[in-house]
């Protein structure tokens, strides 16, 4: 075995274990995002296989009684030559916002691939590609040029089309991209000449792992940054919710109620503190809750406070669409703000309206009353309404990518309207 051969054997073996590392990696690894996972555990899974197939290559090489094998290993490695191709196309089009499937740059390299596979397949039944004689000697065939022509334009397509998003691209990425893909055409190119299949597995394996150690920074960056804003939301949930007022007003309406009314005062009790419980769960949830949960830690609010203003604040319930998911504590502040502000300076009762339904693409939660109007700018002495409906807003955006808009009503009063896209309907 002489010294380039332990060459191309230790290069092989050290690329084989980088990129079993890789898929491990890749499958386990919780800040990867649900497209990335997928792309690289298969390249890294198609490069660990073209590692495997180089190397066995290496293995037969000089055995003149393997010819057979060899022409195996040949017509493998032509179907893995596509991967360094096929590759950069996807991750370019993907992380420059391009729609795959209706990009023209997937469907020329797509094509051009296609053409490509139906040499291979001819080649094996003609020697104008390629051919593998009787005592194991690898030989090329007059069109073998032709053959990899495609792959050659492709590369050019790729390189073409990085330069004609560069500005969709972070510099990072198109910098790594625009490395390798000079590079891999300076190799594709030479491959038309000369055999050098090797070095592209190796370029390609490096730029796999420097494109998934860049990916991987961005998404771990983006994961922390999302656990930052879930830990601060739900740390202004707890500021939000633990009013020592309603807790105050709420023991000692139930205080008096011991005496006047006992078994009011035991239900008012058993309300209170389901509404406590309810509170507690949402504080310490960071996924988004089944709505009828919130439903139901409304209606215990509302039993609350009922018991004291059951002459003047009336609620009614049209919500029959429920299969859905929200942020914790969404349903509840925005009923509570509409019977602290609709009551507000105002004797008169107010009607709330509760009101669920499921349109083409959205569910819509809508929460309506005629109290005195709520203005969504805010003032200097009244803005813990605000507060609450700000975070409510960002944390629908943040975890569900919902909205929620906020209007006067026809006829006085005020509307809130959340909608959730159709993929959180559950």
């Amino acid at each position: 075995m002489g010294m380039l051969d332990l060459i191309g054997f230790s290069l092989c073996g050290a690329v084989i274990i980088t990129m079993a590392l890789g898929i491990v990696l890749s499958a386990f690894m919780p800040a990867l995002d649900r497209w990335s996972k997928r792309y690289f555990i298969v390249l890294f899974s198609m490069l660990f296989l073209c590692a495997v197939i180089c190397f066995l290559a290496l293995i037969f090489w000089y055995d003149p009684s393997k010819a057979v094998a060899e022409r195996i290993i040949y017509l493998l490695e032509g179907l893995f030559l596509a991967t360094p191709i096929y590759a950069p196309t996807l991750f370019l089009l993907h992380y420059s916002g391009d729609k795959i499937k209706n990009s023209v740059l997937f469907w020329l390299v797509t094509t051009l691939l296609g053409l490509y596979f139906i040499m291979l397949a001819a080649a094996q039944f003609t020697d104008v590609f390629y051919y593998v004689t009787p005592d194991n000697q690898f030989i090329r065939g007059p069109l073998w040029a032709l053959w990899m022509t495609p792959l050659a334009v492709c590369m050019i397509l790729n390189t073409t089309g990085l330069f004609y998003r560069v500005k969709k691209l972070p510099k990072k990425y198109f910098t790594a991209l625009l490395i390798y893909l000079l590079y891999m055409t300076a190799m594709i190119l030479t491959h038309l000449f000369y055999y050098v299949e090797a070095p592209i597995v190796i370029g390609m394996a490096l730029f796999a792992l420097i494109s998934f150690v860049l990916i991987l920074s961005d998404n771990m960056d983006n994961h922390i940054r999302k656990e930052y804003q879930i830990a601060h939301q739900r740390a202004g949930i707890m500021v939000l919710q633990m009013r020592p007022h309603f807790i105050f007003n709420t023991m000692m309406g139930i205080y008096y109620l011991c005496d006047q009314d006992p078994q009011k005062a035991k239900k008012v009790t058993l309300d209170f503190t389901s509404y406590l419980r309810k509170n507690f769960a949402a504080i310490a949830s960071e996924e988004p809750v089944p709505f009828s949960d919130e439903l139901e830690h409304t209606r215990a609010y509302l039993a609350v406070e009922q018991a004291q203003f059951e002459d003047t604040l009336f609620v009614d319930f049209d919500t029959p669409y429920r299969s859905f998911r929200v942020p914790p504590l969404t349903l509840q502040p925005i009923v509570e703000n509409a019977v602290k502000h609709g009551m507000k300076s105002s004797n008169d009762p107010i009607h709330i309206t509760i009101v669920t339904r499921h349109t083409n693409n959205a569910v819509e939660i809508i929460v309506e009353d005629d109290g005195v109007g709520f203005d969504p700018a805010g003032n200097a002495d009244d803005n813990d309404p605000h507060i609450a409906l700000n975070n409510i807003k960002e944390r629908l955006k943040m975890m569900c990518d919902g909205k929620m808009t906020i209007a006067p009503r026809d006829g006085g009063g005020t509307s809130v309207k959340i909608t959730i896209p159709d993929p959180d309907i559950q």
